[in-house]
């Protein structure tokens, strides 16, 4: 049997995977480290790649497509509901699988370098802004202890 669709579920050393071929039947459920990945999907026919939306899916996204899979992307919330036991990798990865595999499920589009070099610049801008208003408030209620009342804002 080949594999039509792999369910993804991504972690900091080791990845779940979940393969199921076109009848639904589970092919392969196993573990593989991240230092493997690429070598094992380059292996794997082409087939439907399902991960759920973070932070590196989309680079593992754009690695796989570039390998010729195609990759869909969920949010998380979307997929909870086609968990069918615990919290587990393995439970996450077939629950991911299940979830590619139905025909309304809305998927996230995998950003490129560029665009999340982008929001990763806002995020670092809004991080300073709310920095600096701790600061300044904090500072502001020291003054206010000894009687110095400072106007708002910045």
């Amino acid at each position: 049997m080949t594999v039509k669709t792999a369910g993804l579920d991504l972690a900091k050393d080791f990845f779940q995977l979940h393969c199921v071929s076109s009848t639904g039947c589970r092919i392969i459920n196993k573990k593989i480290k991240r230092a493997k990945l690429l070598s094992f999907f380059e292996t794997l026919p082409r087939c439907v790649v399902g991960m759920e939306a973070c932070g590196s899916s989309h680079h593992w996204g754009r690695k796989l497509r570039e390998l010729g899979h195609d990759v869909r992307l969920m949010p998380a919330a979307y997929v909870k509901p086609y968990v069918k036991r615990g919290k587990t990798d393995a439970a996450d990865a077939e629950a991911i699988c299940e979830a590619v595999r139905r025909p309304t499920m809305r998927f996230v589009e995998i950003k490129s370098e560029d665009q999340q070099a982008v929001l990763a610049i806002h995020r670092a801008r809004d991080l300073v802004v709310r920095q600096r208003t701790q600061v300044v408030n904090m500072i502001r209620s020291i003054l206010r202890e000894y009687g110095h009342i400072l106007p708002t804002g910045i």
